[in-house]
């Protein structure tokens, strides 16, 4: 009797994929040509699952343990987590004129986050071209800054590094203190702050605003991207501004454009980007705590953001509010939500919590910090944000293990986890109803 073939799901494949090009990552900066005193499994490993997730938390300081091979290996796997390695897949298979078929467009569709398989090789090719020009227009605009300060080679070099790192929202920096060397810099502040958000809104986003000029026509997700992103990123300014306003060892001595530009920076680069232009470590603690929420919730669906997503955050407080004024229907832009929208964005919270808290729970247990710091750590790792108030590099190597698991769920999504371990069966039974007491 012949044995039934077993065939791996689409989140399946993906997991496997990124755990593959993790493995590769971390043999490759084991070898000795790509340090420059050796690196330790745990801290090679941790660093490339923190590039590949396009994190940015280290354990080591890039700039100093890496050698420019190890530098470029870990830029290649953030160009690889932030695009996604399926989109560079499909660029090989169309230049060895291969068919792509059904299950490698699901693979696609599961790594970019969209909801049909329709359309989606033609995104694959406008996303290609769109990130690749993008971080070769913010590579000329940063050279004018840092090849004059460190030459010809020097100067495009760390260019193109913080170029990629920013466009796919990984934090990582070839100096020990990220950007603080250039808080109030205009061009390093705008430039890097555009390309990750540009790449934290996602690129369905962006291709819809292109082919749609018109607020009105926009998709729903557009529309709650935009004013969602506009709005929050508005209030966090302020926020930061007034925390941190006379706070001397972050912005308290500086000019009140200083401020404003620091405040700026810092509030917008917490929704996954990584990069810090003040130390992060000295920051209010009502600002630390202010940022954990940010870090949480993180950018927008298929991009190269992290946290429970930006959309999935708003209709959470829809339909909040909707049961609150006793409104059977949840309605958005004069759109209505489907309930099933919102049991996928309740269980990926719920979901979301229960992976931050468990974390945090055993990083107390394992680690000597205060609580804070080990809260912002850990919801950092799983926001994929890799901003950090000083810990990472004390860490045990059984916390460093627990943030490269919550890296890589924070990454790939709890629900791509769920479906790749659960097979979905509809109901052969339908039960009464009854109702239960709460609140």
């Amino acid at each position: 009797m012949e044995k039934k073939r077993t065939e791996l799901n689409p989140p399946q494949i993906l997991i496997l994929v990124f755990l593959f090009f993790i493995t590769l990552g971390t043999f490759l900066l084991m070898l000795p040509f790509s340090t420059t005193e050796g690196i330790t499994l745990g801290d090679a490993l941790f660093t490339a699952t923190s590039a590949m997730t396009v994190t940015g938390l280290a354990v080591v300081d890039t700039g100093t343990a890496f050698t420019l091979v190890g530098q470029w290996v870990i830029l290649a796997l953030i160009q690889l987590g932030g695009l996604g390695i399926m989109t560079f897949a499909v660029l090989i298979f169309m230049a060895l004129g291969k068919k792509i078929g059904l299950k490698e467009r699901m693979i696609i569709q599961q790594s970019l986050n969209q909801t049909a398989v329709g359309g989606i090789i033609l995104l694959v090719k406008k996303l290609l071209i769109f990130s690749i020009s993008m971080e070769l227009v913010a590579i000329v605009l940063l050279s004018f800054r840092w090849v004059p300060e460190f030459g010809l080679a020097r100067g495009i070099y760390v260019s193109t590094f913080h170029a990629i790192s920013a466009f796919n929202n990984a934090g990582f920096s070839v100096w020990s203190d990220s950007l603080s060397g250039y808080v109030t810099d205009p061009v390093v502040n705008i430039v890097i702050s555009f390309l990750f958000i540009i790449g934290g809104v996602g690129f369905t986003v962006v291709f819809d605003l292109w082919k749609t000029k018109d607020f009105h026509r926009l998709s729903l997700h557009t529309k709650t991207m935009l004013v969602g992103t506009i709005a929050i990123n508005v209030f966090s300014i302020l926020m930061i501004f007034v925390l941190e306003f006379n706070n001397p060892e972050t912005i308290g001595n500086m000019s009140t454009p200083g401020k404003l530009i620091a405040s700026y920076f810092q509030a917008v680069t917490p929704r996954t980007a990584g990069f810090n232009t003040i130390d992060i470590g000295a920051m209010e603690d009502d600002s630390l705590f202010f940022m954990l929420i940010l870090m949480f919730i993180g950018g927008g669906s298929a991009s190269t953001a992290g946290g429970i997503k930006l959309t999935t955050a708003v209709i959470i407080i829809v339909a909040t509010l909707a049961f609150f004024r006793d409104k059977e229907d949840l309605t958005l832009f004069r759109r209505s939500l489907r309930p099933r929208l919102v049991m996928r964005a309740l269980a990926l919270t719920v979901g979301s919590v229960f992976l931050v808290f468990t974390s945090t729970f055993f990083l107390n247990m394992t680690e000597d910090a205060s609580f804070l710091s080990i809260l912002f750590e850990a919801i950092s790792a799983f926001g994929t944000v890799g901003l950090s108030t000083g810990i990472t590099g004390d860490l045990t190597i059984a916390g460093k293990m627990i943030l490269v698991s919550l890296m890589l769920f924070g990454k790939l999504g709890p629900l791509t986890f769920a479906f790749a371990f659960t097979k979905p069966r509809p109901d052969p039974i339908k039960y009464p109803k009854e109702e239960v007491l709460t609140g």
